[in-house]
């Protein structure tokens, strides 16, 4: 995101964790297409666990998603991380 240009969210209400989340790799000067891609596998974690929020799991949580992922989708350590 620009350093001028204003976040996607009004003013009248705080921002959602997704928000949040690209807002701050965009902060941090990673490209857009990162944001756009760790935004999208915050959203797949997320429904995964019936729509949790990420505060609310642990670790438990996170191996059951990457075995699921491992298991189900067949994807390797490598392109987990």
């Amino acid at each position: 995101m620009p350093m001028n240009a204003s976040p996607s969210y009004s003013s009248s209400r705080s921002p959602k964790l997704l928000e949040r989340l690209r807002d701050r790799i965009c902060l941090k000067h990673h490209s857009l297409r990162t944001a756009q891609a760790c935004v999208l596998w915050a959203k797949r974690y997320i429904i995964f666990h019936d729509k949790w929020h990420p505060a609310e799991m642990g670790k438990a949580e996170i191996e059951a998603f990457l075995t699921s992922l491992a298991v189900e989708r067949n994807m390797t350590a490598s392109t987990q991380s």
